[in-house]
């Protein structure tokens, strides 16, 4: 198979050279493009603290350039305010997919919220925006997506697609937890999954499916992924990692992962396909994660993340097309 092509274009926005809303000063963190005629707008997450010291994940937006080379504007506000007292998503969203679909703006959220004997769990919602995505409200408290019989936990990254009729929605869903070494706090394992619908509300999933076959063995973590049609097929891009050990040691942690398929339903992985690196001593030397592809004027864009899971901001490449 031909290696795909991409022209990286560097770091493009970095948080800490901005005003960033509700008190968040790092961290850029799944970068999701919805493309206006003028501008791209690109949501991402960043993080405040709470009256105890912890993360809460707020959703802004930057405005750019149709190159990706100028940042126009930053919202001064979340576009959408987290969840209430013992919500799913009272303490974050992380991340958040937009599409249109009927003149409206539909905001797919990852919601999280914090637990006791392990750190976390997340669902997914639905939000809607009137504003042309200056803002989006939920259409009720509770997921339209969350843990059930074969996925008991970790249900989240929803990326959504219309097609020919149908909602399609990838996903992840965990498998469990796992104290992989004594005293240490235990850690996640989740994999990629699919379910469709028919008016993007009510899902019917492929209970307990993954989709997207393992690289490193059963202790891989997928995670984000995002689907396009390039040609005559659809090409998913998603992150992956050990499912231990990922956070400093640069061996275990995430990389970007490739897929492919003719009929959204079942998948070849080809990560020897994707064609881009990070680049030694660079930004995204260590890591390379949370990828969002999307198209503006006949070209194919890869927003993505670098170390430290986003901390200093996100990056982009264009894909290069074989004369």
């Amino acid at each position: 198979m031909t290696k795909m092509r991409w022209k990286k274009l560097g770091k493009i926005f970095d948080p800490t050279l901005h005003h960033l809303p509700a008190g968040c000063v790092e961290f850029a963190q799944s970068p999701q493009a919805l493309v206006f005629d003028g501008f791209i707008r690109i949501y991402f997450s960043t993080r405040a603290t709470d009256v105890n010291g912890k993360y809460l994940s707020h959703v802004a937006f930057v405005d750019m350039e149709k190159t990706l080379e100028r940042a126009i504007r930053v919202s001064d506000r979340p576009v959408i305010e987290l969840g209430k007292l013992g919500c799913f998503d009272e303490h974050g969203i992380f991340p958040m997919n937009v599409m249109r679909h009927e003149g409206k703006i539909y905001g797919y959220t990852c919601g999280w919220n914090r637990r006791v004997a392990v750190s976390v769990d997340t669902a997914i919602g639905l939000a809607l925006s009137d504003d042309d995505g200056m803002s989006f409200k939920r259409i009720g408290d509770g997921p339209v997506l969350s843990a059930s019989l074969k996925e008991p936990c970790l249900v989240g990254d929803g990326f959504v697609k219309f097609i020919d009729g149908i909602f399609h929605m990838w996903y992840i869903f965990g498998t469990g937890w796992k104290e992989y070494s004594p005293g240490a706090p235990p850690d996640r394992t989740y994999k990629i999954g699919h379910a469709t619908s028919p008016d993007g509300i009510n899902w019917q999933k492929e209970e307990g499916r993954q989709i997207i076959p393992d690289r490193l063995g059963a202790d891989e973590s997928q995670a984000l992924p995002t689907v396009i049609r390039i040609d005559d097929r659809y090409h998913m891009f998603f992150c992956y990692r050990q499912s231990s050990d990922f956070r400093t040691n640069r061996k275990r942690g995430y990389q970007i992962g490739h897929a492919y398929s003719h009929d959204l339903i079942n998948w070849s992985r080809d990560d020897l396909e994707l064609g881009i690196e990070g680049t030694n001593g660079e930004w995204d030397s260590d890591m390379l994660c949370y990828p969002h592809v999307f198209e503006a004027d006949g070209s194919i864009y890869l927003l993505y993340n670098g170390n430290q899971f986003g901390r200093h901001g996100f990056g982009a490449a264009i894909l290069e097309r074989a004369a």
